[in-house]
């Protein structure tokens, strides 16, 4: 069985700003998609590989928020990535939180105002 995530669409009010916040602090690269109604920055994935990727968008039927769903990160330490997370424009909500065998987790507020998570094993 696969598991349930396949996508994930992350809203944003100004995509270069997204970009750049979320190129720092994760070391991503994104490909552009422009349609009729959306701008989109997806996130650079291997779709045969563990694990979802998604997308930045910005549009004008959704807004960033911190009270919906929340996308947890894979990182190599989180404590290194939300060091970037505040040089770069975001705000540490849930610093570094270890959660036994599972490993360690944190949430931030994102450029643009989303609830984001950040996971390692270390």
């Amino acid at each position: 069985m696969n598991n349930q995530i396949n996508w994930f669409e992350i809203p944003v009010n100004n995509l270069d700003r997204a970009k750049n916040f979320y190129t720092t602090i994760l070391s991503c690269n994104f490909q552009e998609i422009d349609s009729d109604d959306a701008k989109m920055a997806v996130f650079q994935g291997n779709m045969d590989r563990y694990g979802a990727t998604g997308c930045l968008v910005e549009y004008s039927d959704v807004r960033p928020s911190v009270n919906g769903t929340v996308i947890y990160f894979a990182c190599d330490d989180v404590d290194k990535t939300l060091n970037l997370v505040e040089r770069s424009g975001g705000k540490v909500l849930i610093p570094k939180t270890d959660i036994g065998e599972y490993g360690y987790f944190a949430h931030f507020i994102d450029s643009e105002g989303n609830r984001v998570a950040l996971h390692s094993v270390r």
